[in-house]
């Protein structure tokens, strides 16, 4: 499937998207409204991931709605990835030209012994650097190095420079929900709309 066109976006345009992407491994639309309330509706057929999924609607303030099949018979990979690419198509889709954005967010979140820190840059340049010594290769159903795959496929779609880093965890599901939160709350600051910046590409090139 080819990635959606971006939309030209006035700095109160509604900031919604739907992607459906169906392959011969997953069928996967997702529906997002970048200012929302944090509202989520998901079905991955992976009980963790949706798990993380939440937390990315949540403390994003991101209504998320993905619906996802995949041939989960053989692992969960195709599905982890594929709903990673589908939704930074919806990202790329809904942020639009990226008028009056303030492009850059970074976040720290801790759950009890672990600390996670993610900063994200909406810059058009697709780039992951990402280090989480997982203590454990599993999450219940959820292989933790799909954690990777998952985020390789998002900034790939969306386009945008993301360095995540686990900084201190001994519990896995602790290390892992704090990436993801970091991540919601990176991107809350980075979509959210700077009133200085009203109908300005947040960049000295004047496009991303």
């Amino acid at each position: 499937m080819n990635a959606p066109q971006l939309a030209p976006t006035s700095d109160c345009a509604d900031r919604t998207a739907e992607v459906t992407r169906n392959t011969a491994e997953t069928q996967i639309t997702v529906r997002v409204n970048l200012d929302g309330t944090g509202a989520a509706k998901l079905h991955t057929g992976i009980g963790f991931f949706d798990h993380m999924l939440d937390q990315i609607a949540r403390h994003g303030l991101i209504d998320l709605d993905i619906q996802a099949q995949g041939d989960l018979h053989i692992d969960g990979h195709h599905t982890v990835e594929d709903v990673g690419i589908t939704l930074g198509q919806a990202f790329a889709k809904a942020v639009g030209d990226k008028k009056g954005i303030r492009r850059y967010g970074h976040a720290y979140v801790p759950l009890d012994e672990a600390l996670s820190r993610v900063v994200i840059d909406f810059s058009g340049r697709p780039g992951l650097e990402m280090h989480i010594p997982f203590t454990s290769g599993a999450i219940g159903a959820f292989d933790t190095q799909l954690t990777y795959e998952f985020f390789q496929g998002f900034v790939n779609h969306a386009g945008v420079t993301l360095h995540i880093d686990n900084l201190k965890g001994v519990n896995a599901h602790h290390q892992c929900e704090t990436v993801f939160k970091a991540f919601a709350r990176a991107l809350r600051a980075a979509l959210e709309r700077d009133p200085r910046m009203v109908g300005v590409i947040p960049s000295t090139k004047g496009s991303l």
